[in-house]
């Protein structure tokens, strides 16, 4: 075992999506030198154990790091994504980290990559392989890019017991079955338990051999009106114009959610059945489709024991057997809820600034760090967007959301930095519309003029829930 030192501008540690967009930020506007470290051999974090028919679930436009682009430009012409902009597989997202790091940082000459290398703090971590240690004198910040942590099914442990002899896997193993079982077992009602479905059914599995044990149901959001492309600008832009308009005049929480889907902003799965959760999933209309095809979604609380005859949950059992497969998809997509200053003294914490994209977080953080001087006004600028779990939680995302926008909107530099950015693609989609375009105009009407309103309800909403939990 040897010991050696290194000395580096930037420790980032974690190559995962957000530690890539910020190193690819500070490489495009800095002059720094950055050092990554990271446990897996090679770059892109979770992805690097993710289920073999994983997708993105946002439109690939959107993902990956600011200067390179990871989208085809292309409408998915079949599947159940048809008619929307392409979403990158797991492999081609794998692929596309792997090259940024060998074609972009490290042949600039000022990034040093350490893989298969576990960090123990202040500055030091240790090689996985063959035990040699390492100190780093770190001259300006060390960037937590671990903080947001991904479990993924493969890696996590499940929150119940199981017993020995039932057949259980995580949905990574789904690909390996090689015999026809009495029936599938599908235990998560999460983004995971939605692709488990999906590719059950893509596959010609009869969805009555499916049972969705389903702890909680979530609002979705319609897939359609996430692209960023000015093809679909009525309903993209057209949805957060409607999502203001149903906020605004809403008399109630419960009515907010009910204008918000009759508007199309939200999607269920169940129209008899009030969601709970929401953690952000989007869905096209033909998943949703197939979706509603499972009938036997079970909803008797959280999973407590899969037995070898019954499945025990919080609110009651049902029947199983040793000829069923449970496939395990209850691990949470971010398992760190709690928000912590994302500048503090020599420590950076990158965390959401904009709801549901942490890619975009990371790059924009990055930014702030090179062009702004003190840790205050960084601060200032990059509030976090805390993650959501309950469905009172989308308030408190949204509110946050247009805090930081209203904020972002002040500082002309700042909005330039976002209009030529290629994650923020919304600002150029806005930035594109005609002015004789009268449509689009009385979108972008509609969504200024219910915007200050909404933010009105959000507050009062969120008062009154603080009060009765006072």
């Amino acid at each position: 075992m040897t010991t050696f030192t290194h000395e580096t501008d930037y420790l980032i540690v974690g190559s995962g999506a957000v530690g890539m967009a910020f190193a690819d930020v500070l490489l495009s506007e800095t002059d720094a030198n950055i050092m990554i470290v990271d446990k897996y051999h090679k770059p892109g974090g979770h992805w690097n154990v993710a289920y073999p028919f994983v997708t993105l679930h946002q439109p690939s436009a959107f993902y990956g790091v600011s200067s390179t682009e990871l989208s085809k430009g292309c409408i998915d012409e079949i599947g159940l994504n048809k008619g929307l902009n392409e979403l990158a597989t797991g492999a081609e997202v794998s692929a596309y980290f792997d090259n940024v790091m060998r074609e972009r940082f490290l042949t600039s000459g000022r990034v040093s990559y350490f893989p298969m290398c576990e960090y123990k703090g202040n500055g030091r971590f240790v090689s996985l392989l063959n035990g040699d240690e390492h100190q780093v004198t770190v001259n300006k910040k060390t960037v937590d890019a671990t903080y947001l942590k991904t479990s993924v099914p493969c890696t996590h442990k499940p929150s119940f017991s199981i017993a020995q002899k039932a057949q259980f896997m995580p949905i990574n193993d789904l690909v390996k079955i090689d015999k026809k079982p009495a029936g599938f077992v599908i235990i998560g009602g999460g983004k995971t338990g939605i692709d488990a479905c999906l590719w059950l059914l893509e596959n010609n599995v009869d969805p009555d051999d499916i049972q969705w044990i389903m702890p909680r149901d979530a609002w979705l959001i319609d897939r359609k009106n996430t692209q960023p492309t000015i093809e679909f600008f009525n309903d993209a832009i057209g949805a957060q114009a409607s999502q203001m308009e149903a906020i605004a005049q809403s008399t109630s929480v419960d009515d907010m959610f009910e204008r918000l889907e009759k508007a199309g902003v939200f999607l269920r799965l169940d129209p008899n059945v009030w969601p709970e959760m929401f953690h952000g999933a989007t869905v096209s209309s033909l998943e949703l489709a197939q979706l509603q095809r499972v009938k036997n979604v079970i909803r008797m609380g959280r999973v407590t024991h899969v037995g070898e005859q019954d499945i025990q949950l919080e609110k009651g059992e049902i029947k199983t057997s040793l000829e069923h497969i449970h496939i395990d998809c209850s691990a949470s997509a971010i398992t760190n809820l709690v928000v912590k200053p994302i500048f503090a003294d020599d420590v950076i914490t990158p965390q959401t600034v904009r709801s549901y994209q942490p890619i975009f977080s990371a790059a924009f953080i990055a930014h702030i760090e090179a062009a702004y001087p003190d840790e205050k006004t960084k601060n200032h600028i990059c509030a976090v967007v805390p993650l959501p779990n309950s469905a009172m939680d989308w308030l408190r995302i949204t509110a946050a959301f247009m805090r930081n926008q209203h904020i972002w909107s002040q500082d002309e530099d700042l909005k330039k930095w976002l209009l030529s950015n290629r994650l923020d693609g919304f600002s150029q989609l806005v930035r594109s519309v005609d002015k004789s375009d009268m449509e689009k105009m009385m979108i972008l009407s509609r969504l200024r003029e219910n915007a200050m309103p909404a933010m009105g309800k959000l507050q009062q909403y969120l008062a009154a829930e603080a009060a009765q939990g006072a």
